[in-house]
């Protein structure tokens, strides 16, 4: 067993190279991925976490059920290294906060939810911004409060995180929830019935620390609702391809809908007190310079996402309605 090195000796030794490539790594469930990804080989990616490993004197990654796993101090050392990079990212902002706003680079998180729909309107800006680099991570909620947390993101495409953390959060978009059932759904086509009409059927959620778990758990508290049944889904595709299967019934954003309903191959059952009325939020650490880059992109977001959203999902009757627009000061 290796000595435990000299903490000076061990932090001089590190190099940032390693640290982005640890970082990368953490958040991956394979060095063949995390290489994919850094634009390496996978015996490069293995070298640099080895050479890691040896210089700290503990092994950082180990595998579970054969995906990569963080090892307690990988746990801890990621938090660090996520820090370390998001201080730097900061220095080189505040360099570029000197010229213009049309060049630079931009760190942006999203819930899996938000998948549906940003990545086109990160097209659309990346169409007006050319040389502006935009990277954009995906992870569940619980990622993206840590990512802010840690100053390892920019900007976050999700719901409202919880006020102890710290941040900055403007409405961005109406964000309704619905339940969604197979096309032989016995409910298909009745109108406003209680949730309790659903207490035989198999509900199919996310995982814990996901936002739309927190949604549907909140509706079943509000309604007294105990399903008969519940499996526990990684993805919102699984979900929706399970429910078209005839698996059961999910409550699920609308916003991962717009391919299913538009080939009839799912149905949106009218349950009372649905759709779910949620916003999508843009946040970012209250702590944070934000450069002039990501404040252009935030200006954009703002002024985009709401009309974007409204005219992909306006065909199936469900606009932001009056009274949560005026709450949310966005009309």
């Amino acid at each position: 067993m290796c000595e435990a090195p000299d903490a000076v000796n061990f932090i001089r030794s590190l190099t940032l190279r390693q640290l982005q490539i640890f970082v990368i790594a953490s958040r991956c469930p394979s060095f063949a991925r995390a290489a994919e990804e850094l634009h390496l080989t996978q015996p490069a990616v293995s070298m640099q976490i080895r050479q890691l490993e040896e210089a700290i004197g503990l092994p950082l990654f180990e595998r579970v059920a054969r995906r990569l796993a963080l090892t307690e101090a990988g746990e801890r050392l990621s938090h660090h290294a996520s820090r370390i990079l998001g201080e730097i990212k900061d220095a080189e902002d505040a360099m570029m906060s000197l010229t213009q706003a049309d060049s630079g680079s931009i760190a942006v998180s999203i819930v899996s939810s938000a998948t549906y729909f940003a990545p086109k309107l990160l097209a659309l800006y990346s169409q007006q911004y050319p040389k502006v680099d935009v990277h954009f991570s995906v992870g569940n909620r619980e990622t993206l409060l840590r990512l802010l947390q840690d100053n390892a993101t920019d900007l976050a495409i999700m719901g409202r995180p919880p006020p102890e953390l710290g941040t900055t959060a403007e409405p961005l978009a109406y964000h309704p929830h619905v339940i969604v059932a197979p096309l032989s759904h016995p409910l298909r086509h009745a109108h406003g019935f209680d949730l309790q009409e659903l207490a035989g059927d198999t509900f199919l959620l996310r995982e814990p620390g996901s936002g739309t778990r927190m949604v549907a758990e909140h509706v079943f508290r509000q309604n007294l609702f105990v399903p008969a049944r519940s499996v526990t889904l990684g993805s919102n595709e699984t979900i929706k391809q399970a429910v078209m299967a005839g698996m059961g019934v999910s409550l699920i954003s609308l916003h991962t809908l717009g391919l299913e309903l538009r080939t009839g191959e799912i149905a949106v059952l009218e349950v009372n007190g649905t759709p779910v009325e949620r916003t999508w939020q843009l946040v970012h650490a209250r702590s944070k310079q934000l450069s002039p880059t990501c404040l252009a992109f935030r200006r954009f977001l703002l002024e985009h996402a709401e009309p974007f959203l409204e005219r992909e999902f306006a065909p199936f009757g469900l606009r932001r309605p009056r009274r949560l627009a005026e709450a949310d000061g966005t009309r």
